[in-house]
């Protein structure tokens, strides 16, 4: 399956069906559907956070560099990378930007 290469102005949003809980300051989380089981960690937490709307992947990328120490370029690529996973998982879906 190829995937899409997502564009800054792409917007992402959680899907529905999975029971997520805070731990020790990571989310974790547990598809109702498959049982699988996820730990987003801190900042992959924070993203979902962020998801919980539509937003843009710059939107987001915005919000990591302006809370955590890092460059711009190296968050939108791990943002990008990160992204990429969960709608893999099918725990996000992607709405083309314009």
């Amino acid at each position: 399956m190829k995937s899409h290469m997502m564009t800054a102005q792409d917007l992402i949003v959680q899907k529905e069906g999975f029971l997520v809980s805070d731990m020790d300051g990571e989310k974790v989380m547990m598809s109702i559907q498959n049982g699988k089981y996820y730990n987003l960690g801190n900042i992959g937490g924070r993203i979902w956070e962020l998801a919980a709307a539509p937003i843009s992947l710059s939107l987001i990328v915005d919000q990591l560099v302006a809370e955590y120490d890092i460059e711009r370029e190296v968050c939108d690529m791990q943002v990008q990378a990160f992204v990429t996973q969960l709608v893999e998982e099918g725990l996000i879906q992607v709405k083309s930007g314009s």
